[in-house]
């Protein structure tokens, strides 16, 4: 995860903090699990492959979809399960992401 693009990163530290949150409530474990971990890694991983960079938009309405089937199915369930409760222990980021997320175009660069 690239320091150097601030969207990206955002994009990361959400991802990061949503994992989390699931882990903990459906795991009990934290820090992450290995299952989580490996999942968290996947994404950065995606992350720092994005072709659009910077103006890139939330994954859930981006043209490209780079996840495999299986792991793109994970995000999905852990994203239905963080992301209502991402507003309540992590209002920022969960703002932030929403506003990211109405974004109507990816630019590639």
């Amino acid at each position: 995860m690239s320091k150097n693009n601030p969207r990206l990163f955002r994009e990361g530290k959400t991802i990061e903090v949503m994992i989390a949150i699931y882990c903990r409530k459906n795991h009990f474990t934290d820090p992450l699990c290995q299952q989580c971990e490996e999942l968290l890694k996947y994404a950065h991983k995606m992350l720092d492959r994005c072709p659009f960079g910077e103006n890139k938009t939330t994954c859930v309405k981006c043209p490209i979809h780079c996840y495999k089937p299986q792991a793109r199915q994970k995000i999905r369930e852990v994203m239905r399960y963080s992301g209502p409760r991402m507003i309540y222990r992590h209002p920022l980021i969960a703002i932030r992401h929403l506003v990211d997320g109405w974004r109507t175009k990816t630019i590639k660069n």
